[in-house]
């Protein structure tokens, strides 16, 4: 997600990284805040809290982030360090990581007011780092300023809108996050590609057999081929918006969250599987809804061409999408799995008719 600001708030990065007190009674005072209840929490500034990456498994995701980039012969290692939300800096080959994903206990404050924690289970966690890797690839090496680029993807320079209306139809778009947000902007577009191209195990050659969305992964691939183990054209460890440095409350945080955020974030997908399956902290051990579905998809898509209502490829899209949010949100089955298939067919059916109708709602970037 590039969130671009104008002009970037930029706080001057500390000559050393926070560091856990030495003590073990200097520790229990710095992290007194993890007793405090969710008013007193919120009165809290994001620079007292004390928060670093090292020792939490945001450390562990990085790194497998990195051993991906290494295994595509990817000489940049984007840095990362902890701001208010996900975003990577128009020129700064680099990756903010939400305050949240830090520490379970602001993870449950995030839930409380937002209701997801956005990158809260490591499947979502690592889409969404191989996203801003691709934002910190096109910055450390200026590909946006390419022709070729710019007649793959379109030009970076086009506004970056406030929201966006998704086609679902379109297959000029590969999918990774869901709500088809690799349509919002080109820069959107080239990161949502890159993700796919670098998830380890990635059919997509097969995935995207015969959409035009294959012409843009193959360019990925050749492009990485050429520049891959090159020296960034630009180094820069600024920390954009660094919490080590940020004197906002967290109450305020999320006062402006909630003004922001004036239109649906869920997809149409989002809110219909939360009513039908359940989070993996309610139940679990139940059994995962994106295996369950899988093992349901192919006679079920059969059985919904079939009625003549709708078309094949919508159905997979659909298929595709619903497996994926389900695997994201590492949702669980609830109840019987034998009575999942009704359910699941009424879903699908749903989604194909809302979609075919067109009418998804504006998603707020």
């Amino acid at each position: 997600m590039r969130r671009t600001r104008t002009p970037p708030i930029i706080f001057p990065v500390p000559h050393s990284s926070p560091r856990r007190p030495a003590d073990r009674a200097a520790f229990a005072r710095a992290r007194a805040w993890e007793r405090l209840d969710d008013e007193q929490l919120l009165s809290l500034r994001f620079c007292d809290l004390g928060l670093s990456i090292a020792g939490t498994a945001l450390e562990e995701a990085i790194e497998r982030l990195y051993a991906e980039l290494a295994q595509r012969h990817i000489r940049l290692r984007p840095h990362c360090w902890l701001a208010e939300e996900w975003f990577s800096p128009d020129g700064v080959p680099g990756i903010a990581i939400p305050f949240y994903l830090a520490h379970p206990r602001l993870a449950r404050l995030e839930r409380r007011f937002i209701g997801e924690v956005e990158g809260g289970n490591r499947t979502w966690l690592m889409r969404i780092l191989r996203h801003e890797a691709g934002h910190a690839i096109d910055s450390a090496y200026r590909l946006r300023r390419r022709r070729r680029w710019r007649e793959v993807f379109g030009p970076a320079s086009l506004p970056y809108p406030h929201s966006y209306r998704p086609r679902p139809g379109s297959r000029r778009y590969v999918q990774h996050l869901g709500e088809w947000y690799a349509q919002a902007h080109p820069t959107e577009d080239f990161a949502e590609t890159f993700a796919v191209w670098l998830q380890p195990r990635s059919g997509w050659r097969t995935d995207y057999a015969g959409w035009p969305a294959l012409r843009k992964l193959e360019f990925i691939d050749g492009l990485i081929a050429e520049i891959g183990a090159s020296a960034p054209a630009v180094v820069d460890r600024r920390h954009v918006e660094d919490l080590a440095e940020n004197p906002r409350t967290l109450r305020a945080h999320y006062a402006h969250r909630h003004a922001s955020l004036r239109l649906p974030r869920r997809s149409a997908a989002d809110e219909l599987l939360l009513r039908m399956f359940t989070p993996a902290p309610a139940r679990p051990t139940a059994p995962k809804a994106a295996h369950a579905i899988r093992a349901l998809a192919n006679p079920l898509r059969r059985q919904l061409v079939h009625s003549g209502a709708y078309s094949d490829y919508l159905v997979r899209q659909i298929l595709r999408l619903v497996i994926a949010r389900c695997e994201t949100r590492d949702l669980r089955v609830r109840g019987s799995v034998r009575e999942l298939r009704p359910k699941l067919r009424w879903l699908i059916a749903r989604l194909a008719e809302s979609y075919e109708e067109r009418q998804l709602p504006r998603v707020a970037l």
